[in-house]
Order: C-alpha cells, then sequence, then structure tokens
C-alpha cells in the first residue's frame, strides 16, 4: 500500500465472513475500502503520522449489520412519538398519555405508536369510546406494533373525516359500529392514512407505504427540513446499533431526494435502499417508476431496484390470509390485497423488467400464492437469479417450505416477531392458529434445511431496530412448549444472516458484508467477543465503534 491507512484497528476477534481472512486480528481502512487484514504487526506498519490506531481489546470486530427490512422515514419519525412499549390497562395509558399531551401542545393529533392489540383488553381491542377516555379533550390515535392497525378516538375520527365510514382500497377496513359510526378500529394503510395525514410529519414517512406515491401537497422547504432531521435522527440510532446498511421496504421519489441530499450533506450514515411500492389499485404502466428508480438511482450510498408489494395482512387482525378460517370462525379467511391475477401479472412483468421482488406475505395462504405467482414468472420469463424475497412467511403449509430453494426465493424474516422471540407477547399469535399450524409456524429451521436462503431483519418500527436484541431472539428464543418447534438459531448463521447474506439478497456481495482487502470499509467494533457470550447474555454487548464507507459514523462515550 502507497499510502498510510486512515484507521488501523488492532488486537480483535475478527469475524470475517472471508475464508481468506479468518483468524486475522486486525485490520486497515484506507479511504472508503479496507485495505488490508491480517496481525496486529502487519497492520501497524501500514500506519502514518496521521492513522488512527484503534484497539478492540480482543472484542468482536464484522461487517457492519445490515437490517433488510426497514421503513426507515417511519422508524425515524416515531422515535419522536408517545411510545407504549409495555403499557397495558386503561390506568396506566391515561397516565402515560397525558403527559405527552400537555409536551406537545401544537401537535394537531396526539399520536402514540407500540400499542398492542391487548393493550386494554385480554379478548377484544381498544374502542374510540374508551380512548375518549385517555384523551379527551384533543383528537388521539395510536399505531399497533405491526403498523397494520390504527385505533383512534371520537375526535381524531371526526378531524379525518372518516367518523361516519368511508371509501377504502382493498384489504382496508374502517371497522364499523351498529351504532352507524366508526368504532375507531382502523385496519390497514387505506383505512387509516386520514389520520396519519394529521401528524407532525403530515403522513409524508408513511406515504410510500400507503400510496406508493410521493406526498401530495408538495413538501414545502420547512417540511423537507423536518423530515431530514428526522431521517438523520434515525441513522444515528441505527449506527449507534452498529447499522451500516438498510433495505428499505416501503418508498417513494421523494424519500430518494431526500436520502440523496443528505449524502451530498454530509448527514447520511448509512448505506440505503429504497423500493419502488406497488399498490393493488396500481395499473402495471405504473411500474415504469420503478424502472426510472432503478436507473436513476445506483449509488453506492443510495439506490433502487426492488418492487414491494403486500399479498396479505397480519394475523392478530385477522388480515393474514389463510388456507382455512381462523380459529372460532367459519368464513374469515384473511384479506387478499390483490387478486391473484393482477398479482401474478405483476410479478411477470417486474421479473421480465430484470428488478427485484419482495412481497409481504404472512398467512400461509398468503405465502402459497406469493410463491404461485413466483413460479408464474419463473416458467413465462425463464429461470434466472432473480433473488426474489418473501417477506415474513409467519405461517406455511409443509408442502410449501421447499418450494422457496426449488425457485431460488429468499426468505426474509425477523426473529423478534415470533411469539418465542421474547419481544411481543408469548400468547399473542398461538390463539389465532390452528393447533396445526403451529409446528409450522416462523419455520426458520425448516426453512434452512430445505436449502432456502435465509435473511434476517427487524421489520423497524414494528420492532426497534436494535441488533442484539434480534439476535438474542433467534440464538435463544423461549420455549412455549411441545406444540411449537425448536427455531434455535446458531450464532454464526444469525451474523450471517445479518451481514453476508443481507449483502448478497441485494446483490451487493461484491461489495460489503465480508471483511476483506478492497471490500467497502462497513466495520462495527463490538464491547465483547460475541463467540464468548451465552446466547441468553448476548445482550450485553453494544456497538462500541461503526464505520461505514471508511468513517466513523457512531463511537460510543
Amino acid at each position: 500500500m502507497d499510502l498510510p491507512a486512515d484507521i488501523i484497528i488492532v488486537n480483535g476477534s475478527l469475524i470475517t465472513f472471508d475464508p481468506a481472512t479468518e483468524g486475522a486480528s486486525a485490520l486497515a481502512i484506507r479511504g472508503e475500502k479496507i485495505a488490508a487484514i491480517g496481525s496486529d504487526a502487519q497492520m501497524r506498519v501500514l500506519a502514518g503520522p496521521d492513522t488512527r490506531i484503534i484497539d478492540a481489546g480482543q472484542a468482536t470486530v464484522m461487517p457492519g449489520f445490515i437490517d433488510s427490512h426497514v421503513h426507515l422515514f417511519c422508524g425515524s419519525v416515531e422515535l419522536g412519538y408517545l411510545d407504549l412499549h409495555g403499557v397495558t390497562g386503561l390506568a396506566a395509558l391515561k397516565a402515560a398519555v397525558a403527559p405527552y399531551s400537555d409536551e406537545t401542545p401544537e401537535d394537531a393529533i396526539l399520536f402514540a405508536v407500540q400499542a398492542d392489540y391487548a393493550i386494554l383488553h385480554a379478548d377484544k381491542t381498544p374502542t374510540r369510546q374508551e380512548l375518549d377516555s385517555v384523551c379527551p379533550d384533543r383528537p388521539f390515535a395510536m399505531f399497533a406494533p405491526d403498523h397494520h392497525t390504527v385505533w383512534a378516538n371520537t375526535a381524531a375520527l371526526e378531524r379525518a373525516g372518516i367518523l361516519h365510514g368511508g371509501e377504502t382500497a382493498a384489504g382496508c377496513d374502517i371497522v364499523m359500529g351498529d351504532d352507524g359510526l366508526a368504532t375507531g378500529e382502523l385496519r390497514e394503510p387505506g383505512a387509516y392514512a386520514a389520520v396519519l395525514a394529521l401528524t407532525r410529519h403530515g403522513g409524508r414517512d408513511l406515504a410510500g407505504l400507503i400510496s406508493g406515491k410521493d406526498p401530495v401537497p408538495t413538501p414545502n422547504a420547512t417540511d423537507r427540513a423536518r423530515d431530514k432531521a428526522a431521517l438523520a435522527r434515525g441513522m444515528h440510532h441505527c449506527a449507534a446499533q452498529g447499522i451500516t446498511g438498510l433495505q428499505c421496504m416501503d418508498g417513494n421519489f421523494y424519500q430518494l431526494e431526500l436520502l440523496s441530499e443528505m449524502e451530498t450533506e454530509g448527514t447520511l450514515l448509512c448505506r440505503i435502499s429504497v423500493p419502488f411500492h406497488l399498490r393493488p389499485e396500481d395499473p402495471l404502466d405504473r411500474l415504469s417508476e420503478a424502472a426510472t428508480m432503478a436507473r436513476t438511482y445506483t449509488g453506492d450510498m443510495v439506490y433502487s431496484g426492488t418492487v414491494k408489494m403486500f399479498v396479505d395482512g397480519v394475523i392478530e387482525g385477522r388480515t393474514a390470509l389463510m388456507l382455512q378460517p381462523y380459529p372460532d370462525t367459519t368464513d374469515t379467511y384473511g384479506d387478499p390485497v390483490f387478486s391473484a391475477d393482477h398479482f401474478n401479472a405483476a410479478c411477470t412483468a417486474i421479473d421480465a423488467m430484470g428488478l427485484q421482488i419482495a412481497v409481504h406475505a404472512i398467512g400461509d395462504a398468503g405465502v402459497r400464492r406469493t410463491l404461485d405467482a413466483y413460479q408464474t414468472a419463473r416458467e413465462t420469463n425463464g429461470a434466472r437469479d432473480s433473488r426474489h424475497r418473501i417477506e415474513h412467511l409467519e405461517t406455511m403449509h409443509p408442502d410449501d417450505i421447499p418450494r422457496l430453494a426449488s425457485l431460488g426465493a429468499v426468505a426474509s424474516i425477523q426473529p423478534g416477531h415470533a411469539p418465542f422471540g421474547g419481544i411481543f407477547p408469548a400468547g399473542g399469535v398461538g390463539k389465532y392458529l390452528h393447533p396445526h399450524q403451529i409446528p409450522h409456524a416462523y419455520p426458520w429451521t425448516q426453512l434452512r434445511d430445505s436449502g432456502a436462503a435465509v435473511i434476517f431483519s427487524t421489520d423497524w418500527p414494528v420492532i426497534g431496530v436494535d441488533v442484539m436484541t434480534n439476535i438474542k431472539a433467534a440464538i435463544a428464543p423461549l420455549d412455549l412448549g411441545p406444540d411449537w418447534v425448536d427455531q434455535t438459531q446458531s450464532l454464526m448463521q444469525t451474523l450471517a444472516s445479518y451481514t453476508r447474506d443481507n449483502a448478497w439478497v441485494e446483490f451487493r456481495d461484491h461489495q460489503k458484508g465480508r471483511l476483506a482487502p478492497g471490500m467497502l470499509a462497513d466495520v462495527v467494533l463490538l464491547s465483547h467477543d460475541l463467540t464468548r457470550l451465552a446466547p441468553a447474555q448476548i445482550t450485553e454487548a453494544s456497538a462500541q465503534l461503526t464505520i461505514c464507507n471508511g468513517r466513523i459514523t457512531y463511537q460510543a462515550q
């Protein structure tokens, strides 16, 4: 190397995911790339007078984490809203809301997040009247953790213009009461969009999810500055977890414009991919916008090339699409978001364009419908290395598990979503499943054993973007008894699915996801040697130093 290194990390326990660099203890970074990897002595000779030398203290040094399923804009914005995680009961909800209301007098609507489906009752969801008692003097609404349901009080429903109901997109529902008025429960984005439009960001943070289009009206300079400030906070939060890459699962041109501006301004702390979101009401000619996104945004920091779709909803809201009715019902199968013909045609068209597909599919029928569409696309267009993804796969028919590998499809999984992940209530999902569905629910191990590619993520802000909490969900899951299959993952499987494999799924494994000379300098130094921690104690570890593109983006104090 002709010039000295900018940064050298020594005395590390390196996890490289590269056979040629296994056993190394040090690495050198020059500019945006890893210049060399080897022993401490070999790296120290590459130092110059201005080189920063960092002693890792024999802790883990590894590729920066890549979260392959996030909603960055939404997650960033929600860092500023009232967090109701763990709040249970009417009294506790009132106690949480009252001071927050006092702190935010200028907000048009008091908005909260992470409200559990059973926040007020074990067997039913909140009503607008109950939320009226929680917040009697102003509009109030709260998001479920999965972001598929909003509950709103009467004032919020009135302000949004949906107290008396309204038209919604397919698979969405403004639940109506016997009195002819909305109950307060708004299922899926097409039902709650009017409420989100009242928030301090005007719903712009979810415009790419709800409509797949840019915000209307066009954000002014003040709004753009507010949105970029939120994104900057969100990326700092991610960098503090050791994250160097984020794959967004909602998007529009507006988000790409903001992120590109931030890259120019020097405030972009993570590499970010943004998809085009195709909605069920969209004609297929809208896919020309996806092609434009993919052609326009091709950098190493901000890029596109994926089309995101939803095929169903969520289990707890009984909107995930099932092969048979939900327990205790005779005709509730969930809500298909697309018609089968439209969905198949969309997948075939996207595949023919050479773009990647990512589909939210949670119910066993939703997963099957997605696999059927991928098979149709392959039979029509011919086989290629598409790396089409299925997001979540929370319930599967056993016949469909081997189909992913045969179709070259990728299982995109969020360990913290599972009832045995230790984040959501352990009994929350099982009551919505038939006994025969449980052995094939959250089938991480069965999918790996079938030969399918498996990648890990959080779906932030559905759960926190915290890496170690999600890793613990995978390597130290709760034991829910004999009805549930043990889905424990090994540490190395999990770390690979969070780094190397997440780089692979976005066709950038030649650039990142491994520690090797010539790779982009995306590196995290942790506080512990992860291999020496018991699985249940993995959350004792935290990021001490995060480097993205050769730049230190986070350093613990």
